[in-house]
């Protein structure tokens, strides 16, 4: 009796999460959101008088978001995403004493691949991101900008239309060595 009522439990549950994964991957739609969290700038460069120096700051960064899901599968969603996002503003002092700062904006291109279970998704993305940089050391400003490659993972918890999302992006601009975004935030599906 105890093992009928198990393996009843068991497939109940089984058909109970396979039925909830089916929903979720099979939704498509738009969606907008926005996140903010903690960008990080890492560059090396030189100072006006020719000194080497090593910048590494972090600001706040936020970012406004719109995509198409395509629910292909149970279990697997396909999406394309687009972005702007502020990096802020780091600041701070060189080793010699020299000020230094960065402003930096992207709007980027994403393709996203989420494994989805249940109301739980994890995602990878991989796209591209076009930048402008204003650069200030030592009271000598330059500015730049260009496309390049932009990757990033994540993490969401979807309940109906409303989703909370948590995302790592590593931006790939330029000069810079290191351009980080760790963000959390709210998307809506229509």
């Amino acid at each position: 009796m105890f093992a009928k009522l198990t393996i009843t439990s068991i497939l109940a549950a089984s058909c109970f999460l396979f039925s909830m994964s089916a929903q979720a991957g099979s939704e498509s739609g738009f969606y907008v959101g926005a996140s903010v969290g903690q960008s990080t700038i890492k560059a090396k460069g030189q100072t006006p008088a020719g000194d080497d120096f090593d910048f590494s700051e972090d600001d706040t960064g936020y970012k406004v978001f719109g995509g198409y899901n395509f629910g292909i599968i149970p279990l697997l969603d396909l999406a394309v995403e687009g972005s702007y996002v502020d990096l802020g503003n780091p600041n701070g002092t060189l080793a010699d004493g020299t000020k230094a700062e960065y402003e930096l904006a992207v709007w980027d291109a994403f393709g996203l691949v989420a494994l989805t279970f249940g109301p739980f998704s994890v995602f990878g993305k991989a796209g591209v991101a076009a930048w402008d940089s204003d650069i200030n050391v030592g009271g000598s400003g330059e500015s730049e900008s260009g496309s390049d490659p932009a990757y990033g993972v994540g993490a969401k918890f979807q309940i109906r239309s409303f989703a909370i999302r948590a995302e790592f992006e590593y931006f790939d601009i330029g000069k810079l060595n290191d351009v980080y975004l760790a963000s959390v935030g709210l998307s809506y599906t229509f």
